[in-house]
């Protein structure tokens, strides 16, 4: 229904004022002024197409920031978790490491043991690998300080200096980004040996 501007007791012979907010241009009295007005126009019209391809263009680029940021959330979001299960497997190590080498001499039950302690191992072992966390290969390759930290240097001069041959904690990656350096024990006393550019 549409109002009436009389309703509510306005006297009839009262105007309406017009709407003045939209900002049109006097009609141009000559072609000089004419040309002024088109130029004018294109001068905006090129000034708000280039303000919209900023704008497009910013929108690009943080639609790729947020798929860059979700990929490397994706990506690196475990690592804290990650760190924290490796003590885990550290620990399994390290009991299988102290248990005696020939497993046919112990009592059954305790071997029953052993062998699931070594399928536990090689479980979590798998799992990690599964999740992007694989191991850094130390043993036998020269000393990098970008994947290993040398905890001691061993004398044998029948191996090459800076070669790690001794592997106390071993080192992990995350989509193969350092999650933790290898510590491990450097020979010195041989010839030098060369410096590994990865240790994948």
């Amino acid at each position: 229904m549409a109002s009436d501007p009389t309703a509510g007791g306005a006297p009839a012979d009262m105007p309406v004022e017009p709407e003045t907010d939209l900002d049109i241009p006097p009609k141009p009295e000559s072609a000089a002024e004419l040309q002024r007005l088109v130029e004018q126009l294109q001068a905006e019209k090129a000034d708000l197409q280039d303000k919209q391809l900023r704008a497009l263009a910013e929108a690009q680029n943080v639609r790729r920031r947020a798929q860059q940021d979700i990929e490397k959330e994706r990506k690196f979001g475990v690592e804290r978790f990650a760190r924290d299960v490796l003590s885990v497997a550290d620990n399994i190590g390290r009991a299988l490491q102290a248990l005696p080498p020939d497993l046919e001499t112990m009592d059954p039950a305790l071997r029953n043991v052993v062998v699931g302690m070594q399928a536990t191992e090689r479980e979590l072992q798998s799992v990690l690998e599964r999740h992007g966390v694989t191991r850094v290969e130390a043993m036998g390759k020269p000393f990098n300080a970008d994947f290993h930290q040398a905890m001691m240097e061993i004398e044998d001069p029948t191996v090459p200096a800076g070669t790690v041959v001794q592997e106390l904690i071993p080192g992990y990656l995350i989509a193969g980004r350092l999650l933790r350096a290898a510590m491990v024990g450097v020979s010195k006393g041989g010839p030098a040996a060369t410096v590994a550019s990865n240790e994948n």
